[in-house]
Formats: C-alpha cells, structure tokens, sequence
C-alpha cells in the first residue's frame, strides 16, 4: 500500500470491533448515566508498561523532535516548510511543518469519503478509539508537547493535555454512535391495501458525513478542546482538516499522524486527516473557512473571530466557544475557609488561562453570613487574597499550579490591571527552577464597585489570564441581577454561587437554567468550577454568548451528518 492511498488492512474491522466493543459499549453507557468513568488513567505512573510510553521515554521521544522537520508521509499538497511555535518555558522546539497549497489538498480528502462512509457507524468508532488507544499510549509524549506550546505545567499537560483530552475525544465518539444508530440501517415496510396486496418497500438509511471539516485549534488547550470536535466529525463520516493555532501545532501535528498511521492501517484513506500549518501572519484559517468544501467548522478562540465564523462561514455548520465573562456569587457558606481554599485554586489554575476561570467575585457590600461568623466586603476579599498567597507560598507548588504565562498580552493585562481599581492582592513573578526564561505570575485580584461606571466597564468585558474583580453590589439579589445581564450580554462558560439560603440557591439556578449557564454550588472541596469531566460535565451550554454548542451532547455532533434513504420494492 502506498502512503495516501487505501489499500489492504492491516488491521481488520472485525479485529477492531472485539478489541473495543467493551469500550464502546461503557462510553455509552456512561453518558447515559452521567457517573465517573474514565477509561484514561490521569496519574503518570500509570504508564510505562503494555506498550505505553514511560515518563523517561515521553520526554526523549519530544526531544528528538525539537530541531527537526515533521513529516507526514503521503499527505499530498506540500509546498514548502513552515515553523511559528515557540515555548512559554523559553526553550528553542523549531521544528517545521508541511505547509499545505489548499486547492491541492481538500479535493484530495474528499477521495476517501465513500469507503469511510459504506463502512458504517460501528467501523468507523472502532478506528477512532484505536486511534485514541494510540493516542493514549505516547501521553508522556503529548505532556510535553502540549506543556511546551501552552505553558502548561507539566502534570496539568499530562492530565488536561493527555488523558482527559482523551476521554473528551471517545465521549464524542460515543455521541456520534449513538446518534446515527438511532435509525436502523435497514427496515422492511408493508402498508395494508385492505383486499388488494400491501404496498411493500425495502428501506436503507445511511449516514451521511456533510464534508470537510475544519478544526481551527486554540493555543491553550489545543487537545483538550480540539478532539471533541476532530472525533465527533471523524466518527460521522467527515474528512477532518485540522488548523493548528501557529503557536500550539505539535499537540495536534502528533494527533493528525497517529490517526493517518490508523486509518492506513485499517484500510482506510490517511488523507481522511490532514494538517494546515500556517506561515506567521498568512490568516489560513479564514481563508479555508470560506473555502466551499468545507462544511463543518469547530472552533475556539477569540470572540471577535468566532463572530466573524457565524456571520460569514454560512456555507458550514459552526460551532465556536469564544469568551465570557465567569461569574461567582457570594452570598453565605457553612465553610469558610473550604470555600476560600476552593476559589484560591481555581483562580490560580493555570495562571487562570482557562475559559472556565472565575472573574467576577460578586459580594454584598455589607458583608456575609459564615460558619465563623460575619465577615464585611473588605475582609473576604482579604481573606481571598491570603487564601491565594497561602497556596502559592512555596514556588515549587507555585510553578506546578501556575504553568507559564502563554503570551505577552497576558502578562500586559495583568500589568495593567491595578490601574482598574484597588488592588487587593498584587501579582508577583516567580522564578521556575528548571526554565529560567519561563514567565510565571501569580493572580492579581482588584476591588471594584458595581455602580460606578468605570468599575462596570472592566467587570463587563473579559480579562482573560490571572485576573479576578471582587465586586461590591448592594445584596445578593442585586448580583443575581447582574449575573444575568452579565450572562445573556457577554455570555459564561461556568457560574458558581455559594449560599446557605434555600430562597437564594433558588434565585441563582433559575437565573442560570434561564440564561442557560453551567451553574456549580457550594464548591469547597476537591471539585473546581473550572474544571468539568467527560462523559458526566457539559462544557459550555450553547445557550449563551460564549460557545454556541456545548461539549459534549447530542446536538454537537447530529448536525455532522444527514441521514440518507434509499427505497426499492420489496
């Protein structure tokens, strides 16, 4: 078999179906039941045996390819060499990509389409779980990979980055299998005709995948919010074009190659899935995104961009997650200290380069009731601070919670932030002991009045990295008030609320189930509103300004393909 061609399996379907029935068969299950399962193993030790990579091995595998160029054999349309990342942590990677001419290559993806949609729903998820079985045997390669284009830290890359990336891709699968199982494959029909003989039709439905699909990828994230997308439009029968972000490429260069290798051994066209590095500053992706042969899009990133996707893109089913502005009303909590170790966490998550990462802290002026008594505006968000300070004392704890800040506009908001209002906790850059050209910075926490209109000019727009605005509103009634303008103008990928009141849960989920927000409620132990697990969390709702589809549910992948009848008499 040549490469870029189909040819004999190496791996036949039969094969694949008993090798990950019972994987298929739990992923469906679970995301019925919504309880914990991960089939991904999240601790490092995990791996290292049954022919997954060690940590030793993960690292010498992505330091072999620092300095090199990334081949992808068979992948037609090549013109020349492309090279844009750079690591947060200040390491050289220089390693170049295929750059890809665009007339060339999406004709050729579509070549494969026939075979990849007769094989049917069962075939296809069976080749997407191998390809994430893969996947998940190089996870200490992907750790780094992803550690150094994201400015990750490393166990956050391993485990965001690796296996719940991962878990994210196979939910995916198991939504596409489930929905275009829905409808039999074939079905005998017979209308009664009273003394005459019935009318008698054989039926056959076949899904059918829209076309190309266009994943653009974002620099923080780009696995984890990538293979929802990738997978689900795999496993519905679509070609896959996957656009990295110039600065995060190898997460995703990695992912293209370990499934082009599948599909070729399975059988399939590789050209199923391709790569489309981009030259610095060449805007690739909206030039393929208006490209007609492209007709499903996913992306993630800026909303100005993923405006422009929905207005524009009218030839392709859209899905974005763009920003928003995350809101966590402080009402009153039974745990004080719980819910100030909790919020602590998730502000510092990452240096807060997260969708998810709270902004708005929204407290009555007059204070809170607590398990250790009253406590006024002032003293929680002082209480806050030193809650910040207190887990991120230590720089060795520091640097595993913070990553590396991901770019200069961070660092720049961050900057420029005391200039906003009253800073209550000043951020400060720590020193990482292993690259000592990383950009590491603790958060930074400003106070804010709700009624002046300067304060709601910063507290309404999205700051995005290690910056939180504690904001004084007149009562907890008021901040419900404002947390739903806030969620129906700019929109939230979480909300959380902390309250001892029955009267007031209640005005805070009806506000988010009417805004359509993901709501969390009295958070103080393990469990982070910025965090949400596949196959039992929706990331996102689709409901508000920040993402028009929500990860993952059914209608994230229905619209990925159409279903096809063919009638003839029976």
């Amino acid at each position: 078999m040549t490469a870029g061609t189909a040819g004999s399996p190496e791996v036949g379907p039969v094969q694949l179906l008993e090798k990950h029935r019972a994987t298929l068969d739990q992923a469906l299950e679970t995301i019925r039941s919504r309880a914990y399962w991960s089939p991904h193993p999240e601790h490092p030790k995990a791996y290292g045996e049954g022919g997954t990579l060690s940590a030793e091995e993960g690292r010498a595998a992505f330091e072999e390819l620092r300095g090199s160029r990334f081949e992808l054999p068979g992948q037609p349309g090549g013109d020349g060499w492309t090279a844009t990342e750079s690591s947060p942590y200040g390491i050289a990677l220089d390693i170049e990509y295929p750059h890809v001419d665009v007339g060339t290559l999406l004709p050729a993806m579509r070549l494969g389409m026939p075979a990849w949609r007769e094989a049917g729903p069962e075939v296809r998820a069976a080749v997407c779980l191998e390809i994430l079985a893969r996947i998940n045997a190089r996870t200490h390669e992907f750790a780094h990979a992803v550690m150094h284009t994201s400015g990750q830290a490393f166990l956050m890359s391993l485990q965001a980055g690796g296996s719940h990336a991962q878990d994210r891709g196979m939910e995916a699968v198991a939504y596409a299998y489930a929905e275009q199982t829905s409808t039999p494959r074939t079905a005998e029909w017979s209308k009664p005709q009273g003394k005459r003989e019935p009318l008698e039709l054989s039926k056959s439905f076949t899904a059918v995948g829209r076309g190309v699909s266009l994943l653009i990828g974002c620099n923080t994230f780009p696995t984890w919010n990538g293979y929802s997308g990738l997978f689900a439009s795999l496993a519905t029968g679509n070609p896959v074009l996957v656009k990295p972000h110039p600065r995060a490429v190898l997460p995703l260069a990695l992912t293209v190659r370990i499934a082009r290798e599948v599909l070729s051994a399975t059988g399939f066209d590789p050209n199923l899935i391709a790569l489309a590095a981009e030259r610095e500053g060449e805007g690739l992706a909206k030039e393929l995104a208006l490209h007609p042969q492209v007709r499903v899009i996913d992306y993630t990133g800026s909303t100005a961009f993923g405006d422009w996707l929905e207005a524009h893109a009218t030839q392709a089913l859209v899905h974005t997650e763009k920003a928003g502005v995350n809101t966590v009303v402080v009402d009153s909590t039974d745990d004080y200290q719980g819910m100030l170790a909790n919020l602590a966490f998730s502000l510092s998550l990452y240096s807060g380069q997260m969708c998810t990462t709270p902004q708005n802290l929204l407290v009555p002026r007059d204070g809170i009731d607590t398990d250790e008594g009253a406590k006024s505006f002032d003293q929680v968000v002082t209480d806050l601070a030193g809650a910040v300070d207190k887990l991120l004392g230590d720089d060795a704890r520091a640097n595993a919670l913070l990553g590396a800040i991901v770019n200069a506009q961070v660092g720049e908001r961050i900057d420029a932030a005391g200039s906003l209002g009253e800073v209550a906790l000043a951020s400060r850059a720590v020193t990482h002991p292993e690259f000592p050209d990383a950009t590491v910075r603790t958060p930074v926490i400003v106070k804010l009045e709700a009624t002046k209109p300067e304060a709601e000019a910063a507290y309404l727009s999205e700051c995005f990295g290690p910056v939180s605005f504690a904001v004084a509103v007149d009562s907890t009634p008021e901040a419900v008030r404002l947390l739903r303008r806030t969620v129906r103008e700019k929109g939230a990928m979480t909300v959380a609320g902390y309250t001892t009141s029955p009267e007031m849960e209640q005005l805070i989920e009806d506000a988010c189930l009417e805004e359509c927000a993901q709501l969390s409620l009295n958070l103080t132990g393990g469990v982070y509103v910025n965090q949400t697990a596949a196959f039992s969390d929706f990331h996102g709702s689709g409901g508000n300004p920040a993402a028009n589809s929500a990860l993952c549910d059914g209608a994230f992948v229905a619209g990925r393909f159409r279903m096809v009848e063919v009638r003839r008499p029976a």
